[in-house]
Protein backbone atom coordinates (compact mmCIF):
# COMPACT_ATOMS: atom_id res chain seq x y z
CA UNK A 1 0.00 0.00 0.00
CA UNK A 2 2.91 2.36 0.82
CA UNK A 3 4.40 2.03 -2.68
CA UNK A 4 0.97 2.44 -4.31
CA UNK A 5 0.39 5.60 -2.27
CA UNK A 6 3.79 6.91 -3.26
CA UNK A 7 3.05 6.20 -6.94
CA UNK A 8 -0.28 8.03 -6.66
CA UNK A 9 1.41 11.04 -5.05
CA UNK A 10 4.01 11.16 -7.83
CA UNK A 11 1.25 11.10 -10.48
CA UNK A 12 -0.59 13.90 -8.67
CA UNK A 13 2.65 15.85 -8.32
CA UNK A 14 3.56 15.49 -11.98
CA UNK A 15 0.14 16.89 -12.88
CA UNK A 16 0.01 19.70 -10.33
CA UNK A 17 3.65 20.77 -10.72
CA UNK A 18 2.92 22.14 -14.17
CA UNK A 19 -0.12 23.97 -12.79
CA UNK A 20 2.08 25.44 -10.06
CA UNK A 21 4.86 26.44 -12.46
CA UNK A 22 2.84 28.04 -15.22
CA UNK A 23 -0.38 30.03 -14.71
CA UNK A 24 -0.03 30.79 -10.99
CA UNK A 25 3.67 31.62 -10.74
CA UNK A 26 5.48 31.94 -14.09
CA UNK A 27 8.50 33.45 -12.31
CA UNK A 28 11.10 31.62 -10.28
CA UNK A 29 14.13 32.78 -8.32
CA UNK A 30 17.43 30.88 -8.32
CA UNK A 31 19.56 32.49 -5.63
CA UNK A 32 19.59 36.19 -6.56
CA UNK A 33 18.42 35.83 -10.18
CA UNK A 34 14.82 35.86 -11.37
CA UNK A 35 13.61 33.76 -14.30
CA UNK A 36 10.40 33.50 -16.28
CA UNK A 37 9.31 29.94 -17.11
CA UNK A 38 8.42 29.72 -20.80
CA UNK A 39 7.67 26.04 -21.46
CA UNK A 40 8.42 22.44 -20.57
CA UNK A 41 11.28 20.98 -22.65
CA UNK A 42 11.20 17.41 -21.28
CA UNK A 43 10.68 15.20 -18.27
CA UNK A 44 11.74 11.86 -16.84
CA UNK A 45 11.64 10.14 -13.47
CA UNK A 46 11.64 12.81 -10.77
CA UNK A 47 12.94 15.57 -13.06
CA UNK A 48 11.52 18.22 -15.38
CA UNK A 49 13.47 20.49 -17.73
CA UNK A 50 12.05 23.93 -18.53
CA UNK A 51 13.01 26.68 -20.96
CA UNK A 52 13.45 29.81 -18.85
CA UNK A 53 14.32 33.43 -19.56
CA UNK A 54 16.41 35.68 -17.33
CA UNK A 55 13.99 38.45 -16.33
CA UNK A 56 16.73 41.10 -16.51
CA UNK A 57 18.92 40.09 -19.50
CA UNK A 58 16.29 38.05 -21.43
CA UNK A 59 18.92 35.36 -21.99
CA UNK A 60 17.52 31.84 -22.41
CA UNK A 61 18.54 28.89 -20.21
CA UNK A 62 17.46 25.32 -19.51
CA UNK A 63 16.34 24.78 -15.92
CA UNK A 64 16.36 21.24 -14.54
CA UNK A 65 13.99 20.73 -11.61
CA UNK A 66 14.49 17.55 -9.59
CA UNK A 67 12.03 16.61 -6.86
CA UNK A 68 13.68 14.61 -4.08
CA UNK A 69 11.11 12.69 -1.98
CA UNK A 70 12.65 11.19 1.15
CA UNK A 71 13.84 7.61 0.59
CA UNK A 72 13.46 7.70 -3.21
CA UNK A 73 15.74 10.33 -4.75
CA UNK A 74 18.32 11.91 -2.46
CA UNK A 75 19.57 15.47 -2.80
CA UNK A 76 23.11 14.05 -2.85
CA UNK A 77 22.26 11.96 -5.89
CA UNK A 78 20.54 14.89 -7.62
CA UNK A 79 23.49 17.22 -6.99
CA UNK A 80 26.02 14.57 -8.02
CA UNK A 81 25.45 15.94 -11.52
CA UNK A 82 26.52 19.47 -10.47
CA UNK A 83 29.49 18.05 -8.57
CA UNK A 84 30.59 16.22 -11.73
CA UNK A 85 30.25 19.35 -13.91
CA UNK A 86 32.74 21.19 -11.69
CA UNK A 87 35.43 18.60 -12.48
CA UNK A 88 35.36 18.93 -16.27
CA UNK A 89 34.63 22.63 -16.67
CA UNK A 90 35.68 24.17 -18.95
CA UNK A 91 35.55 21.57 -21.76
CA UNK A 92 34.14 22.41 -25.22
CA UNK A 93 32.21 19.11 -25.42
CA UNK A 94 30.89 18.77 -21.83
CA UNK A 95 28.04 20.88 -20.48
CA UNK A 96 28.60 23.07 -17.41
CA UNK A 97 26.13 24.19 -14.77
CA UNK A 98 25.65 27.93 -14.38
CA UNK A 99 23.98 27.86 -10.96
CA UNK A 100 21.98 25.61 -8.66
CA UNK A 101 19.87 25.78 -5.53
CA UNK A 102 18.20 23.41 -3.06
CA UNK A 103 14.76 24.51 -1.87
CA UNK A 104 12.18 23.18 0.58
CA UNK A 105 9.25 21.55 -1.25
CA UNK A 106 6.21 23.71 -0.50
CA UNK A 107 3.79 20.83 -1.02
CA UNK A 108 5.66 18.19 0.99
CA UNK A 109 7.91 18.65 4.04
CA UNK A 110 9.34 15.17 3.33
CA UNK A 111 10.87 16.38 0.06
CA UNK A 112 13.37 18.87 -1.31
CA UNK A 113 13.51 20.38 -4.78
CA UNK A 114 16.83 20.83 -6.59
CA UNK A 115 17.15 23.39 -9.39
CA UNK A 116 20.09 23.22 -11.83
CA UNK A 117 20.54 26.08 -14.30
CA UNK A 118 22.15 24.98 -17.59
CA UNK A 119 22.92 26.53 -20.98
CA UNK A 120 20.09 26.31 -23.53
CA UNK A 121 20.88 24.86 -26.94
CA UNK A 122 18.25 25.85 -29.50
CA UNK A 123 19.10 22.96 -31.84
CA UNK A 124 18.18 20.44 -29.15
CA UNK A 125 19.89 17.08 -28.91
CA UNK A 126 20.97 14.29 -31.21
CA UNK A 127 17.68 12.43 -30.59
CA UNK A 128 15.77 15.48 -31.85
CA UNK A 129 17.84 15.35 -35.04
CA UNK A 130 17.20 11.60 -35.43
CA UNK A 131 13.46 12.20 -35.01
CA UNK A 132 13.54 15.00 -37.60
CA UNK A 133 15.34 12.68 -40.05
CA UNK A 134 12.67 10.00 -39.57
CA UNK A 135 9.82 12.47 -40.09
CA UNK A 136 11.41 14.17 -43.11
CA UNK A 137 12.88 10.96 -44.63
CA UNK A 138 16.34 12.50 -44.53
CA UNK A 139 19.66 11.30 -43.14
CA UNK A 140 22.77 12.75 -41.56
CA UNK A 141 25.49 13.77 -44.00
CA UNK A 142 28.16 11.20 -43.12
CA UNK A 143 31.06 13.58 -42.65
CA UNK A 144 29.03 15.89 -40.42
CA UNK A 145 27.87 12.90 -38.38
CA UNK A 146 31.41 11.61 -37.86
CA UNK A 147 32.61 15.11 -36.83
CA UNK A 148 29.88 15.10 -34.16
CA UNK A 149 30.84 11.56 -33.14
CA UNK A 150 34.50 12.58 -32.82
CA UNK A 151 33.48 15.42 -30.51
CA UNK A 152 31.63 12.99 -28.21
CA UNK A 153 34.72 10.75 -28.19
CA UNK A 154 36.81 13.74 -27.08
CA UNK A 155 34.36 14.48 -24.26
CA UNK A 156 34.68 10.86 -23.11
CA UNK A 157 38.47 11.04 -23.33
CA UNK A 158 38.33 13.87 -20.76
CA UNK A 159 36.26 11.61 -18.48
CA UNK A 160 38.04 8.29 -19.13
CA UNK A 161 41.47 9.88 -18.61
CA UNK A 162 40.62 12.58 -16.08
CA UNK A 163 43.72 14.01 -14.41
CA UNK A 164 43.35 15.22 -10.83
CA UNK A 165 43.93 18.95 -10.96
CA UNK A 166 46.67 20.62 -8.93
CA UNK A 167 47.52 24.23 -8.14
CA UNK A 168 45.03 27.05 -7.50
CA UNK A 169 42.72 25.95 -10.34
CA UNK A 170 42.54 22.40 -9.00
CA UNK A 171 41.93 23.57 -5.46
CA UNK A 172 39.14 25.89 -6.66
CA UNK A 173 37.47 23.12 -8.70
CA UNK A 174 37.72 20.64 -5.83
CA UNK A 175 36.47 23.27 -3.38
CA UNK A 176 33.38 23.90 -5.51
CA UNK A 177 32.67 20.16 -5.74
CA UNK A 178 33.05 19.70 -1.98
CA UNK A 179 30.72 22.66 -1.35
CA UNK A 180 28.07 21.02 -3.53
CA UNK A 181 28.50 17.70 -1.73
CA UNK A 182 28.32 19.34 1.72
CA UNK A 183 25.15 21.25 0.84
CA UNK A 184 23.53 18.08 -0.50
CA UNK A 185 24.44 16.11 2.63
CA UNK A 186 22.97 18.85 4.84
CA UNK A 187 19.72 18.86 2.86
CA UNK A 188 19.45 15.06 3.11
CA UNK A 189 20.17 15.22 6.85
CA UNK A 190 17.40 17.79 7.26
CA UNK A 191 14.97 15.38 5.56
CA UNK A 192 16.10 12.59 7.90
CA UNK A 193 15.51 14.82 10.92
CA UNK A 194 12.07 15.85 9.62
CA UNK A 195 11.13 12.19 9.24
CA UNK A 196 12.43 11.35 12.71
CA UNK A 197 10.38 14.19 14.23
CA UNK A 198 7.29 13.04 12.36
CA UNK A 199 7.82 9.42 13.43
CA UNK A 200 8.30 10.52 17.06
CA UNK A 201 5.11 12.58 16.91
CA UNK A 202 3.16 9.65 15.45
CA UNK A 203 4.52 7.40 18.17
CA UNK A 204 3.45 9.82 20.92
CA UNK A 205 0.00 10.06 19.35
CA UNK A 206 -0.29 6.28 19.16
CA UNK A 207 -0.43 6.33 15.38
CA UNK A 208 2.72 4.27 14.88
CA UNK A 209 2.86 1.67 12.12
CA UNK A 210 5.31 -1.02 11.20
CA UNK A 211 6.28 0.50 7.87
CA UNK A 212 10.03 1.12 7.78
CA UNK A 213 11.20 4.25 6.01
CA UNK A 214 14.10 3.87 3.59
CA UNK A 215 17.29 5.78 4.21
CA UNK A 216 18.10 8.16 1.36
CA UNK A 217 20.49 6.63 -1.14
CA UNK A 218 23.79 8.49 -0.88
CA UNK A 219 26.30 8.23 -3.71
CA UNK A 220 28.80 11.07 -3.39
CA UNK A 221 31.72 9.21 -4.91
CA UNK A 222 32.52 11.74 -7.64
CA UNK A 223 35.25 13.77 -5.90
CA UNK A 224 35.68 11.34 -2.99
CA UNK A 225 37.07 8.88 -5.55
CA UNK A 226 40.05 11.22 -6.03
CA UNK A 227 41.20 11.04 -2.40
CA UNK A 228 44.75 9.76 -2.15
CA UNK A 229 45.54 10.55 -5.80
CA UNK A 230 48.25 13.19 -6.29
CA UNK A 231 47.69 16.15 -8.66
CA UNK A 232 48.28 14.95 -12.21
CA UNK A 233 47.34 11.39 -11.29
CA UNK A 234 44.63 9.69 -13.33
CA UNK A 235 41.13 9.04 -11.92
CA UNK A 236 38.98 7.57 -14.67
CA UNK A 237 35.21 8.03 -14.79
CA UNK A 238 32.63 6.29 -16.97
CA UNK A 239 29.52 8.23 -18.04
CA UNK A 240 27.31 5.09 -18.13
CA UNK A 241 24.38 6.69 -19.96
CA UNK A 242 25.63 7.72 -23.39
CA UNK A 243 22.66 8.02 -25.76
CA UNK A 244 21.42 10.49 -28.40
CA UNK A 245 19.19 12.27 -25.86
CA UNK A 246 22.22 13.11 -23.71
CA UNK A 247 24.19 14.75 -26.54
CA UNK A 248 23.19 18.37 -27.13
CA UNK A 249 24.11 20.19 -30.35
CA UNK A 250 25.75 23.61 -29.98
CA UNK A 251 24.30 26.50 -31.97
CA UNK A 252 27.07 26.13 -34.59
CA UNK A 253 25.52 22.76 -35.56
CA UNK A 254 28.93 21.05 -35.45
CA UNK A 255 29.85 20.80 -31.77
CA UNK A 256 28.31 18.06 -29.60
CA UNK A 257 27.86 18.76 -25.88
CA UNK A 258 27.72 15.75 -23.55
CA UNK A 259 25.29 16.24 -20.68
CA UNK A 260 23.56 14.49 -17.76
CA UNK A 261 26.53 13.33 -15.70
CA UNK A 262 24.28 12.06 -12.89
CA UNK A 263 24.96 8.44 -13.86
CA UNK A 264 28.76 8.91 -13.86
CA UNK A 265 30.83 6.44 -11.81
CA UNK A 266 34.54 5.98 -11.00
CA UNK A 267 36.21 3.39 -13.21
CA UNK A 268 37.23 0.63 -13.06
CA UNK A 269 34.78 -0.95 -10.61
CA UNK A 270 35.94 -4.45 -9.52
CA UNK A 271 32.92 -6.60 -8.66
CA UNK A 272 34.17 -8.27 -5.49
CA UNK A 273 30.91 -9.72 -4.14
CA UNK A 274 27.46 -10.85 -5.20
CA UNK A 275 25.84 -7.98 -3.31
CA UNK A 276 28.00 -5.44 -5.17
CA UNK A 277 27.15 -7.15 -8.47
CA UNK A 278 23.43 -6.76 -7.73
CA UNK A 279 23.89 -3.15 -6.62
CA UNK A 280 25.75 -2.19 -9.81
CA UNK A 281 23.17 -4.06 -11.92
CA UNK A 282 20.26 -2.33 -10.17
CA UNK A 283 21.90 1.10 -10.52
CA UNK A 284 22.44 0.46 -14.23
CA UNK A 285 18.83 -0.64 -14.55
CA UNK A 286 17.75 2.68 -13.10
CA UNK A 287 20.26 5.10 -14.65
CA UNK A 288 21.60 3.49 -17.88
CA UNK A 289 19.06 3.57 -20.72
CA UNK A 290 18.25 0.01 -21.75
CA UNK A 291 18.69 0.12 -25.59
CA UNK A 292 22.14 1.71 -25.13
CA UNK A 293 23.28 -0.29 -22.08
CA UNK A 294 26.34 -2.56 -22.37
CA UNK A 295 25.83 -6.33 -21.93
CA UNK A 296 28.10 -6.49 -18.87
CA UNK A 297 25.63 -4.17 -17.06
CA UNK A 298 22.64 -6.43 -17.82
CA UNK A 299 24.19 -9.41 -16.06
CA UNK A 300 26.92 -8.22 -13.67
CA UNK A 301 29.14 -11.13 -12.67
CA UNK A 302 31.06 -11.48 -9.42
CA UNK A 303 34.78 -11.33 -10.22
CA UNK A 304 34.27 -9.14 -13.29
CA UNK A 305 35.38 -5.53 -13.71
CA UNK A 306 33.08 -2.80 -15.02
CA UNK A 307 35.13 -0.13 -16.77
CA UNK A 308 34.97 2.66 -19.34
CA UNK A 309 34.30 0.19 -22.17
CA UNK A 310 30.58 0.43 -21.25
CA UNK A 311 30.66 3.91 -22.82
CA UNK A 312 32.30 2.61 -26.01
CA UNK A 313 29.41 0.14 -26.42
CA UNK A 314 26.89 2.96 -25.91
CA UNK A 315 28.76 5.07 -28.49
CA UNK A 316 28.35 2.24 -31.01
CA UNK A 317 24.61 2.08 -30.30
CA UNK A 318 24.37 5.87 -30.61
CA UNK A 319 26.19 5.95 -33.98
CA UNK A 320 23.93 3.16 -35.28
CA UNK A 321 20.84 5.08 -34.11
CA UNK A 322 22.01 8.15 -36.04
CA UNK A 323 22.42 6.02 -39.17
CA UNK A 324 19.27 3.90 -38.89
CA UNK A 325 16.86 5.76 -36.59
CA UNK A 326 16.97 3.59 -33.48
CA UNK A 327 19.37 1.55 -31.35
CA UNK A 328 20.57 -1.67 -33.06
CA UNK A 329 18.92 -3.75 -30.34
CA UNK A 330 15.61 -1.90 -30.51
CA UNK A 331 15.68 -2.50 -34.27
CA UNK A 332 16.51 -6.20 -33.90
CA UNK A 333 14.01 -6.72 -31.07
CA UNK A 334 11.27 -5.09 -33.17
CA UNK A 335 12.23 -7.24 -36.16
CA UNK A 336 12.27 -10.58 -34.33
CA UNK A 337 9.73 -9.90 -31.56
CA UNK A 338 12.36 -11.10 -29.10
CA UNK A 339 13.60 -9.65 -25.82
CA UNK A 340 15.84 -6.61 -26.13
CA UNK A 341 18.08 -7.82 -23.28
CA UNK A 342 18.58 -11.21 -24.97
CA UNK A 343 19.53 -9.43 -28.21
CA UNK A 344 22.09 -7.33 -26.27
CA UNK A 345 23.59 -10.26 -24.35
CA UNK A 346 23.89 -12.29 -27.56
CA UNK A 347 25.20 -9.39 -29.65
CA UNK A 348 22.26 -10.01 -32.03
CA UNK A 349 21.98 -7.02 -34.39
CA UNK A 350 22.59 -6.11 -38.02
CA UNK A 351 22.46 -3.25 -40.48
CA UNK A 352 19.22 -2.95 -42.51
CA UNK A 353 21.03 -3.86 -45.76
CA UNK A 354 22.53 -7.06 -44.31
CA UNK A 355 21.07 -10.51 -44.78
CA UNK A 356 20.53 -13.22 -42.12
CA UNK A 357 24.32 -13.49 -41.68
CA UNK A 358 25.82 -10.20 -40.58
CA UNK A 359 28.09 -8.75 -43.24
CA UNK A 360 26.18 -10.34 -46.16
CA UNK A 361 24.89 -7.41 -48.18
CA UNK A 362 21.34 -7.08 -49.47
CA UNK A 363 20.56 -4.73 -52.30
CA UNK A 364 19.92 -1.23 -50.94
CA UNK A 365 19.15 2.06 -52.67
CA UNK A 366 22.36 4.02 -53.21
CA UNK A 367 21.05 6.99 -51.23
CA UNK A 368 20.45 4.72 -48.20
CA UNK A 369 23.87 3.05 -48.31
CA UNK A 370 26.13 3.47 -45.29
CA UNK A 371 29.89 3.72 -45.89
CA UNK A 372 31.71 0.52 -44.95
CA UNK A 373 34.25 2.48 -42.89
CA UNK A 374 31.45 3.86 -40.68
CA UNK A 375 29.86 0.41 -40.33
CA UNK A 376 33.24 -0.87 -39.14
CA UNK A 377 33.30 1.75 -36.36
CA UNK A 378 29.92 0.47 -35.13
CA UNK A 379 31.06 -3.16 -35.31
CA UNK A 380 34.22 -2.45 -33.30
CA UNK A 381 32.25 -0.65 -30.58
CA UNK A 382 29.64 -3.43 -30.34
CA UNK A 383 32.00 -6.30 -29.52
CA UNK A 384 30.17 -8.23 -26.76
CA UNK A 385 33.47 -8.88 -24.95
CA UNK A 386 34.61 -5.54 -23.41
CA UNK A 387 38.31 -6.31 -23.94
CA UNK A 388 37.69 -6.54 -27.70
CA UNK A 389 36.29 -3.01 -27.92
CA UNK A 390 38.67 -0.13 -28.63
CA UNK A 391 39.49 2.26 -25.81
CA UNK A 392 38.72 5.94 -26.34
CA UNK A 393 42.20 6.76 -27.77
CA UNK A 394 41.96 3.90 -30.27
CA UNK A 395 38.43 4.97 -31.19
CA UNK A 396 39.49 8.58 -31.78
CA UNK A 397 42.32 7.33 -34.03
CA UNK A 398 39.87 5.11 -35.98
CA UNK A 399 37.35 7.94 -36.42
CA UNK A 400 40.03 10.40 -37.55
CA UNK A 401 41.08 7.83 -40.15
CA UNK A 402 37.48 7.47 -41.35
CA UNK A 403 37.12 11.26 -41.67
CA UNK A 404 40.19 11.37 -43.91
CA UNK A 405 38.44 9.04 -46.38
CA UNK A 406 35.01 10.72 -46.41
CA UNK A 407 34.26 13.34 -49.07
CA UNK A 408 32.99 16.78 -48.07
CA UNK A 409 29.24 16.85 -47.49
CA UNK A 410 26.90 18.85 -49.68
CA UNK A 411 25.04 21.83 -48.30
CA UNK A 412 24.67 21.97 -44.50
CA UNK A 413 22.33 24.12 -42.46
Amino acid sequence: MGSLGSYFMDVVYSFTSCMVCFPGSPNLKINSRSFKILRLLGEGGFSYVYLVEDSKTHELFALKKIRCPFGQESVSLALKEVEAYTLFSPHPNIIHSIDYSVEADKSDDQAKTVYILLPYYRRGNLQDMINANLVNHTKFPERRLMVLFLGVCKALKAMHQYKVKGGPGGAKSLGKAKKVRKEAAMADQELVENMEMRASRRHREGDDDDEQENEPFLEAEVTMAQEGIAPGGERAYAHRDIKPGNIMIDDDGKTPILMDLGSMAPSPTPITSRSLALQVQDTAGEHSTMPYRAPELFDVKTGSVIDTKVDVWSLGCTLYACLVGKSPFEARSDETGGSLSICVLGGDWRFPDEGPQRGKQKAAPAEDAISDSIKDVVRKCLAVEPSERPDVDELIHIVQGVLETLPEDGSED
